[in-house]
């Protein structure tokens, strides 16, 4: 999966790579890159997120993922984590 930021030609680190399987012409028939690295930290930082039970009070308090903070948050912590990475 690629997700929106990507750009064309970048190098996109993923989590769980499983290969890439190409007929003897060089078509690609199955394999997965697995998912961005990106994606594996957001899921990472959503999972810590709702650890807390305090915060998760307070966002079913505030109507759940309605909002879309939760959610926004994972993928900020996500960045961040990428930016450290890449120092």
């Amino acid at each position: 999966m690629i997700d929106k930021q990507t750009k064309v030609g970048e190098y996109i680190p993923t989590a769980f790579p499983t290969g890439i399987i190409t007929d003897d012409k060089g078509i690609i028939v199955g394999g997965s890159n697995g998912m961005t690295l990106r994606d594996y930290y957001a899921g990472k930082a959503l999972q810590g997120l709702l650890s807390n039970s305090s915060l998760r009070k307070e966002i079913l308090a505030q109507g759940g993922c309605a909002s879309g903070w939760l959610e926004t948050s994972a993928w900020a912590f996500a960045d961040e984590m990428i930016k450290a990475r890449s120092k």
